[in-house]
C-alpha cells in the first residue's frame, strides 16, 4: 500500500467517552463521520494510570505493547528505554529498511531545532524519524503546523482560515502520491487539553480547543476532496474533557478511508495493523531482545 497520510492527534479521546458540551459537539462535517464508522480502541492497556504520550505513541509506532516494556504509563517524552525500543522497531526505520518512503509533514522552526541540538527531547514521532536517518522539514512535503494555523499561546490568534487548513490537507494528499507513507504529529490537541479545569477552562482556551477539532476536520476534508487514503488514531484521551487538566482514560479513536481497520481492540493491535498495511510482519520482541524491560 503507499500514499497513507496517518493524522496522530495527540490526546483527544473518543466522542463515546467524551462527557456533555464536548469539543466533539459542533459540526465536523468530515471528521465526525469519519471517527463514528471507525473503531474505538483502549489505551489504558490494563495498566494502572493514566495513558500517556511516550508510551501511548510508541504502540502506535511500533506495534509492540510500550507499556509492558516501560512496566508503567510513561511521557511525554521518550526516554532512553522507549528510544531504544523505537531505534529497533518504529514504522519510520522498519519502512526504510525495505525501501519504502516515510515523511513526517511538521514543519519545525530554526529555534526548536536549536534547542533540540543543546537538549534533545524530540517526542515519539519526531524521534522515530530521526533516529531512522530521515529528516526533519523534508523536500516535497508541505510544511504543516500542528497547531493548524492558530497562535501556538493566548489568545490562540487564528494565522490561518479553516480553508486554508483544507489547501494544506489538499497539498498533503498530492505529496503522498510520491510517499507510502505521510505523517502528521498533531500535539497540539494535548496542550490545549491540559488547560482543562474543574469550573471549564478560561475561555480563550475552550474557544480554541473548538478551533483546534475543526480545523483537523478541515485538514481531512482537503486530503479526502484530493482523493488521499487516510489513518487516524490518537495515543491517549485529554481534549475530549475540558473539565480535567490531566490526561483521562477514554477510549481513542482509531478511523480510516482507503484502509482496512481490521478488528483492533486496543492501541498495539493498531499500531501492528497500520505495519502489516505495507508488508510488515510483526515485530518479533523477543528475536531483539525487547520482550520486556532491561534488567
Amino acid at each position: 500500500m503507499s500514499g497513507v497520510v496517518w493524522l496522530a492527534l495527540d490526546g483527544v479521546g473518543h466522542p463515546a467517552d467524551a462527557p456533555p458540551g464536548s469539543v466533539w459537539e459542533q459540526e465536523l462535517p468530515a471528521l465526525r463521520p469519519l471517527i463514528d464508522a471507525g473503531l474505538a480502541l483502549d489505551a489504558t492497556l490494563g495498566v494502572p494510570g493514566l495513558p500517556q504520550s511516550g508510551t501511548g505513541q510508541s504502540c502506535w509506532l511500533t506495534g509492540l505493547d510500550a507499556v509492558r516494556y516501560m512496566g508503567e504509563h510513561f511521557g511525554p517524552h521518550p526516554g532512553p528505554t522507549l528510544q531504544r525500543l523505537l531505534r529497533h522497531s518504529s514504522l519510520p526505520a522498519r519502512l526504510k529498511a525495505v525501501g519504502l518512503r516515510a515523511a513526517l509533514a511538521n514543519h519545525y522552526v530554526p529555534q526548536y531545532l536549536e534547542a533540540q541540538a543543546r537538549r534533545p527531547r524530540m517526542g515519539c514521532f519526531p524521534f522515530s524519524f530521526t533516529a531512522a536517518g530521515l529528516p526533519l522539514n523534508p523536500p516535497g512535503v508541505p510544511p504543516l503546523g500542528a497547531t493548524l494555523g492558530l497562535g501556538y499561546r493566548e489568545p490562540f490568534a487564528a494565522m490561518q482560515s479553516p480553508a486554508e487548513v483544507s489547501r494544506l490537507g489538499q497539498a498533503l494528499a498530492r505529496a503522498a502520491q510520491n510517499h507510502d507513507l505521510i505523517v502528521a504529529d498533531l500535539w497540539f490537541g494535548d496542550l490545549l487539553g491540559h488547560l482543562g479545569r474543574a469550573a471549564g477552562p478560561p475561555a480563550n482556551a475552550r474557544a480554541a480547543a473548538f478551533a483546534y477539532l475543526d480545523r483537523v476536520d478541515a485538514l481531512l476534508a482537503g486530503l479526502l476532496d484530493a482523493g488521499a487514503r487516510v489513518v487516524l488514531g490518537s495515543d491517549h484521551g485529554n481534549l475530549e474533557d475540558l473539565h480535567t487538566k490531566s490526561h483521562t482514560v477514554a477510549r481513542v479513536p482509531f478511523a480510516g478511508v482507503g484502509v482496512e481497520l481490521g478488528a483492533a481492540a486496543d492501541v498495539v493491535e493498531a499500531g501492528g495493523l497500520i505495519a502489516a498495511w505495507f508488508g510488515l510482519a510483526p515485530v518479533n520482541s523477543a528475536a531483539t531482545g525487547l520482550e520486556a524491560p532491561p534488567g
